[in-house]
């Protein structure tokens, strides 16, 4: 069973996603908080898989929120009205792994519930477009990014893997090399592609086929 802690200072929303989420049969909502602090501490205390985050709250938004839970257990979904494209970066680089809008279909959210518990990093299509323009413009003044035949077989390998949200220990098991060997690779291969993180390197490989 996931369980899923729903912050939003909107009482309406809290009420409409703990309705859709409650009716599915391996998913059930344990708390909501009415703002950042309060999922924080609810956080701790309940230890939920899930977390759903809206960014703007008061007492603490967001992104507050997320930085003091670095190092949580818990899964962050970001799910925001806000359309703003800079609001992406810095939430997925604060520890997000999912980046959704609240316009997101029912049946998707769901299913990015079940993804992001399963490891996986998951963007709204406007929100992972932000995050791949970032990632261009990093590796060189907004020119297109380096071409994926800069990289050696394994160094493909350990990407795909990266997509796939699997953590150094999973990929060094997988690949039956030592885990400094795969962080070497994880390192080459951000330098290659020009990209600041692993959320990047996933889109990145999506974006060009390689997951």
């Amino acid at each position: 069973m996931i369980r899923v802690l729903i912050a939003d200072d909107h009482p309406v929303v809290r009420q409409g996603l703990r309705t859709f989420l409650d009716l599915q049969e391996d998913i059930t909502v344990v708390g909501e908080a009415r703002d950042g602090a309060e999922a924080v501490e609810l956080v701790a205390e309940l230890a939920p898989d899930v977390l759903l985050l809206d960014l703007r709250m008061p007492v603490l938004d967001g992104l507050g929120a997320l930085e003091r839970l670095s190092g949580s257990a818990t899964r962050v979904v970001v799910l925001t009205s806000v359309s703003d494209r800079s609001d992406v970066g810095p939430a997925m680089r604060a520890g997000a792994a999912g980046f959704l809008y609240k316009d997101v279909d029912p049946a998707a959210l769901v299913q990015a519930v079940r993804a992001v518990h399963g490891g996986q990093v998951l963007l709204a299509p406007e929100a992972a477009e932000a995050v791949l323009a970032g990632a261009g413009g990093a590796a060189g003044g907004g020119g297109a990014p380096p071409g994926p035949a800069l990289l050696t077989e394994r160094e493909r390998e350990v990407l795909a893997l990266i997509a796939a949200g699997r953590s150094n220990r999973e990929i060094a098991r997988s690949l039956a090399v030592a885990e400094k060997t795969v962080k070497t690779h994880v390192s080459n291969v951000l330098m290659k592609l020009g990209v600041q993180d692993r959320t990047q390197a996933a889109l990145y490989a999506v974006r060009h086929g390689l997951a």
